[in-house]
């Protein structure tokens, strides 16, 4: 079985002080330095708006510093990261007050662009569409489940995630909707959602017992299982199935080990991963933003690719 090395570990940790912002460093340290959650709160603090959303390129490829649901969502995924889930917390208590707020909002869900994006740097991906919600319907489910985790079953804000479970079944499960337009995204937040109903034991009573089945359909949409496909853009399996807890990693053990051997041959020397794709349309306009933003990126993956690596027992102990 190959595995990172303690010197392959530390050419990591090395380039990750030298190029990480503080957020993805503080990351990093709880991940694999017996950091604490404080730290990586209150780096994350600085990217939050008084509205309590979340904006100013802490999602990398928007730098909009105005609150998106996406950036939002970004900022909820670092929450689960290192397992913090204190509802009174003022980060989460901003979050919360956020997404209750109406804000980007629609029968569908919550939006995956707002108008604003438009006038700042960003990949084209977040160029504003309206009523985008349907299409990138796996931001809600992710949302849904985050507010399930943590808001009063008897508030608003609860009830208002219940009642767009519905629609999430209902979009996952329909062949027009849940194929590869939405692509990896749609399939990691609605697999979120079924983990987390599952976890709750409440499948049967929100009506969504076919959500784990959609999500299956979905992978098997999404997944790249071709090693050969890894260099271009697509879906690595590890950004749906980061450990073997995950409710898909049955069915996907051979591309898993493939990945892991994958990701130990290919780490370039004294360096992270690149990443696979660019700005696409709007590098000419934007190239210098993006040099930053792929950086800020490589540190993000780093961690991802790592604790990847580390959850499959990967990582030689350091």
């Amino acid at each position: 079985m190959l595995k990172l090395n303690k010197n392959d570990f530390n050419e990591v940790r090395q380039w990750m002080y030298r190029n990480a912002r503080q957020v993805e460093l503080a990351l990093w340290q709880y991940e694999f330095e017996n950091g604490c959650r404080e730290a990586v709160l209150d780096a994350l603090s600085f990217y939050q708006n008084e509205d309590g959303g979340f904006g100013n390129a802490l999602e990398a490829d928007s730098w909009n510093p105005n609150s998106t649901p996406y950036t939002t969502n970004h900022a909820i995924s670092i929450l689960n990261d290192i397992e913090f889930s204190d509802a009174k917390h003022p980060i989460i208590k901003g979050i919360h007050r956020y997404l209750d707020s109406g804000a980007s909002f629609s029968e569908d869900g919550w939006e995956w662009t707002i108008p604003t994006n438009n006038d700042y740097p960003r990949a084209p991906w977040w160029n504003f569409e309206p009523n985008d919600a349907k299409a990138g319907f796996g931001l809600t489910a992710e949302i849904i489940s985050f507010i399930l985790l943590t808001a009063e079953a008897d508030s608003s804000l609860y009830k208002k995630a219940v009642a767009l479970i519905d629609k999430i079944v209902e979009l996952s499960g329909n062949p027009e909707t849940n194929g590869e337009d939405g692509g990896a995204l749609n399939v990691l937040g609605v697999t979120t959602l079924a983990e987390t109903l599952q976890k709750l034991n409440l499948l049967d009573r929100l009506n969504a017992k076919s959500l784990p089945e959609n999500a299956k359909e979905m992978v098997a949409k999404v997944i790249e299982t071709d090693s050969s496909k890894w260099a271009e853009y697509g879906s690595f399996p590890h950004f749906i199935i980061g450990s073997p807890d995950n409710m898909h990693y049955n069915d996907y053990k051979s591309a898993i080990e493939q990945e892991l051997d994958y990701l130990i041959k290919t780490r370039p020397e004294q360096s992270v991963w690149g990443i696979t794709w660019t700005w696409f349309d709007n590098m000419e306009q934007y190239t210098k933003e993006f040099t930053i933003s792929e950086n800020w990126w490589r540190s993000f993956h780093a961690i991802w690719k790592m604790r990847f690596l580390k959850n499959f027992n990967r990582l030689e102990r350091v």
